[in-house]
């Protein structure tokens, strides 16, 4: 504890006191040249030589790196510069190469990337299939109340039998809590002593008896005992960990599992594993879940490909299954994309048609998809084909409620109407009625801004012809549907132009003048101005940004070309301006390092403690990309936690080597050991150039020197000579790979890490 509290102090003082924004130190003139340049400008007293306020050189590679990329990996840099010509200003030239690469991310080689994502099937399937395959707790619900079937077999029965067993435990559990509470009301009304509860008493708890000598055939759940049901909720639970769900009420109590059946199961091939696990009931799956130990979990999952452990996650927790998949396919892209553009715009567009995962039972399901085909396609072609996209999204038109929207004199309303006026004893049903949430959000969030010129009555219009725009049988993952019996009929009149009845085209036309008005150019040019440039972009370069926009027909990437050519862009003032938020900083962290992930998790733990939560922004306005928002005490001090945390390998399922990489070719096995003598001065040196190659400030590197001395106490190993090179992070960190993770965790608290 006192490592971590003297490194947060550290943290805090660099942070709370930033330096003045960097400029490298291997583009400024040595005291030589700057000298020779004096003599030659002599002659020419009547004017001053001319001195570039823009970038140069690496520092202008970093800085388009640092603001067009989620960070740049080692070796970027040189791949960047390695793209020139080899003549005077290759830099530039290999840098405008990289970028017009970048625009095309369709030509750029994803492999690796590939490989990843193919852990993870089920986000490749459509909303309906996972919602099935995969069943959320609403169809859980109505499975287990007999309105809908169940699979009749097969792995696919097992899930929903073990949901439901679930499901009736939470069900029994609130019936138990609420006579419990009655019975303690009527005792202190009556003064009595109310009798004691001895549990639900329901079914039989045991396991099939033949289960360890073969398979069996799991039994209609709906005969298993009950109890409370874990809570679904948790966007970051574990895969594994939501194995062991956390029984309010375990009632009746069920066998333990013995270690000797844990070890024959683990024993098993992978698919045998899984067959096991399927043909358990749903009361002893429960108990076999429950009964391992976190190493058992992970051998439990061990060598199987990512269907079949997609297959014993879906028989735990179907739904955190998903939530899981779904962000940790979103850091993949995010942190090993060679297209960083395309992923640093999906993100862009993601926050600006922001959805809240938790909208509903169903949300995280349809943002699989939401980001899949919606998002990413578009984040780097036309604004208009964009907007519409979003429109017809389901998880769009149920995040913003527009799916239960009904036009005042539609069919619809009638008919509803009606119903109620042929039941003047019954209970009459409020109409749905017109919503204008979405309207709303369109104009003001999406498209033309709060100062776009639009009143109430404008949102109220453009409800109206959105009406209709609905989803198909969202419970079950169906899609954009539109409704002719509950549009609004009739002429409406936004913004001054009339758009005539005309059924679902209305709203494509409505798309289509919201996207291309002057004051929706504006609006979004300054949104990207503030992300990639400053929290307070100048008007000449939004106005350029704007004019660019609508010359070509909001293409965005003719926005962002006038946004790289514009001198604002490259000015030296604004390199490092601009605060990392935390998934910037996360992403950025992980990407410098190179480390290598193979779980998630503790990155999106990390977001969450960070107050940035992956689809977690419940207002539609999504985050902000200032600094204000992001610059806090706590805020700072879990960010440097997790720089350590990160640099030291202590983030499960994600591994960081900062040995110096060595030909060892050269060694001759009979050679006599290579004598080297790290320092601390050194390994920061060279530690500095594989994090932050912009290098940093000489408080912030003397500050780096002065917290690692005091957190080895007695001073540093490096002092003593080593008698042969380190061969890579293979063994558990010595004393020097220790030490070496110390300083690159203080280097990723820096103040420079955390500016881009």
């Amino acid at each position: 504890m006192e490592f971590m509290r003297g490194a947060t102090a550290l943290g805090l003082s660099w942070i709370l006191c930033f330096p003045a924004p960097l400029v490298l130190a291997q583009d400024a003139p040595s005291p030589q040249v700057a000298a020779s340049n004096e003599q030659t400008a002599a002659p020419q007293k009547h004017r001053a030589a001319y001195l570039s306020t823009e970038l140069q050189g690496d520092a202008r590679i970093l800085h388009a790196l640092n603001r067009f990329t989620f960070g740049p990996r080692p070796g970027d840099v040189e791949a960047v510069r390695a793209m020139g010509s080899g003549k005077a200003g290759a830099d530039k030239t290999g840098l405008d190469k990289w970028f017009e690469a970048q625009l095309h991310p369709e030509n750029i080689d994803e492999s690796d990337l590939n490989a990843r994502l193919a852990e993870y099937p089920a986000m490749q399937w459509t909303t309906r299939d996972l919602m099935f395959r995969m069943p959320s707790p609403a169809i859980i619900r109505q499975a287990a109340d007999g309105k809908i079937d169940i699979p009749s077999n097969g792995t696919l029965h097992a899930v929903y039998e073990n949901q439901i067993y679930r499901y009736q435990m939470r069900k029994a559990a609130q019936a138990e809590k609420q006579t419990a509470a009655t019975n303690q009301e009527q005792s202190a009304a009556t003064g009595a002593q109310g009798p004691a509860l001895n549990g639900n008493g329901n079914g039989n708890g045991n396991r099939d008896a033949n289960m360890d000598a073969g398979m069996g055939t799991a039994p209609n759940a709906t005969t298993q005992p009950t109890a409370a049901q874990p809570d679904m909720s948790s966007a970051t639970a574990p895969a594994m960990n939501t194995m062991a769900p956390a029984v309010a009420n375990p009632e009746p109590a069920t066998p333990a599992v013995d270690e000797d059946r844990i070890a024959r199961i683990l024993a098993l091939q992978p698919e045998d594993r899984v067959r096991r696990l399927q043909a358990m009931q749903p009361a002893d799956f429960e108990s076999f879940v429950k009964s391992l130990k976190p190493p058992q979990r992970a051998a439990l999952v061990a060598g199987m490909s990512p269907g079949l452990r997609e297959t014993v996650e879906d028989l735990a927790a179907p739904e955190q299954t998903v939530v899981r998949e779904l962000m940790a396919e979103r850091l993949a892209r995010d942190i090993y994309s060679n297209a960083q553009l395309q992923e640093v715009m999906t993100d862009f567009w993601l926050n600006h048609f922001n959805i809240y995962l938790r909208k509903n039972e169903q949300m995280p399901y349809y943002l699989a998809g939401y980001a899949r085909d919606t998002i990413r396609p578009y984040a780097l072609g036309r604004f208009e084909d964009l907007l519409e996209a979003v429109a017809h999204s389901p998880a769009m038109l149920i995040y913003l409620d527009n799916a239960q929207s009904i036009g005042p004199d539609s069919l619809a309303a009638s008919r509803a109407k009606m119903v109620n006026e042929r039941r003047p004893n019954a209970k009459k049903q409020a109409p749905e009625g017109l919503n204008e949430n979405y309207a709303r959000e369109l104009m003001e969030l999406h498209t033309v801004g709060v100062n776009g010129g639009y009143t109430q009555a404008d949102v109220t219009q453009v409800a109206r012809v959105l009406t209709g725009w609905t989803v198909d049988r969202p419970q079950f993952g169906g899609d954009f549907q539109f409704n002719e019996n509950r549009h609004e009929p009739g002429t409406k009149k936004v913004m001054g132009t009339k758009i005539k009845e005309h059924g679902e085209l209305e709203g494509r036309e409505l798309l289509h003048m919201l996207a291309m008005r002057p004051a929706t150019a504006q609006f979004i040019s300054r949104q990207l101005a503030i992300r990639f440039v400053s929290d307070d972009p100048t008007q000449a370069l939004v106005d350029r940004m704007a004019n660019a926009y609508l010359a070509s027909g909001g293409d965005i990437p003719a926005v962002l070309k006038a946004l790289w050519r514009s001198p604002e862009f490259w000015a030296a003032s604004d390199d490092h301006a601009k605060i990392k938020t935390p998934l910037e900083y996360v992403v950025s962290a992980v990407r410098a390092s190179n480390a290598n992930v193979t779980n998630f998790e503790p990155l999106v733990n990390a977001l969450r403690q960070m107050g940035m939560p992956l689809y977690g922004c419940i207002p539609p306005v999504g985050y902000k990309w200032d600094e204000a928002d992001w610059v806090s005490t706590g805020a700072l001090v879990d960010r440097m936690n997790f720089a350590l945390s990160l640099a030291a390998n202590r983030l499960p399922g994600i591994t960081v080597g900062w040995a110096p990489e060595m030909d060892m070719s050269a060694l001759d096995d009979d050679a006599p050991a290579m004598q080297v003598v790290p320092t601390p001065e050194t390994e920061e040196a060279r530690l500095e150039q594989v994090l932050l190659p912009g290098g940093v400030s000489e408080a912030t590197r003397a500050a780096a020197l002065k917290e690692f001395e005091a957190q080895n106490g007695q001073g540093s190993l490096m002092a003593t000579p080593v008698a042969a090179p380190r061969r890579g992070n293979h063994a558990p960190a010595d004393a020097y790979e220790r030490e070496d993770q110390l300083l690159a965790g203080l280097l990723l608290g820096s103040p420079e890490f955390q500016r881009r």
